[in-house]
């Protein structure tokens, strides 16, 4: 069994501008077992960490696999029965696992992982398509770097009212409305943004829109933004 310790996760000021990558809120303090752990080290493992899941790594830190909870799980739900021929065929992998003592018997591999520089957006989307609740991230060589997990990626919304305000003038409304015919304003309040004001280009206000709801950690827009003739979008 194996761990690996990394410097602590950045502070949660330290996240400013958008996009936010991985880096930005990824554990780096990683607990990890190698392929010969066996089953009751990894429930421990799991236990005192308070993790569902646990990288596999092979060698200088490589990751092969990952072991969860759900790999666990078939030991104890087969442990008393004896399943029948169709529970057999179409159950092959679990009451296979169900039989396995060490890691890289229970491991699912190739593991899922995640680049470092990949976006939360492209983080959250593998999670969402490949059902799972936390990656590994790994280097180019594909050794164990960090995890990130769903609860990391909603960091983000913690970020306070005063830096979303700051950001959505600097990269949105300074960019677009240059010289509004008359100030735009900006309030955010628990993540929710209200714009309002007049400006030059009525037609830029629906890009507006969009880009403020861009900005990570915004939670809302409310836009009452209007042209140079007082119409909104």
């Amino acid at each position: 069994m194996s761990t690996r310790p990394r410097p602590q996760a950045r502070e949660q000021d330290s996240l400013h501008g958008s996009p936010h990558r991985v880096s930005d809120v990824m554990t780096r303090a990683v607990v990890a077992v190698g392929r010969t752990a066996l089953f009751k080290d990894i429930v421990e493992r799991m236990d005192q960490w308070k993790v569902s899941a646990l990288p596999v790594l092979e060698g200088d830190g490589r990751v092969i696999g990952v072991v969860s909870e759900a790999d666990l799980l078939p030991k104890e739900e087969f442990r008393d029965s004896d399943p029948d021929r169709l529970t057999r065929t179409r159950r092959l992998a679990d009451l296979a696992k169900a039989g396995a003592s060490r890691a890289e018997e229970l491991m699912s591999t190739p593991a899922v992982t995640v680049h470092a520089d990949a976006t939360l957006a492209e983080a959250a989307r593998i999670m969402a398509v490949r059902h799972v609740k936390r990656l590994p991230v790994v280097n180019a060589e594909g050794v164990l770097d960090g995890v990130v997990s769903r609860g990391d990626l909603l960091k983000v919304f913690l970020r306070p009212d005063n830096d979303l305000a700051d950001e959505i003038r600097r990269d949105v409304v300074d960019v677009l409305f240059p010289a509004p015919v008359e100030p735009v304003h900006i309030i955010v309040s628990e993540g929710v943004a209200t714009l309002t004001g007049r400006v030059a280009d009525a037609t830029r206000i629906p890009l507006a829109v969009r880009l403020v709801r861009g900005v990570e950690g915004v939670v809302g827009v409310d836009c009452r933004l209007t042209g140079a003739d007082g119409r909104g979008i």
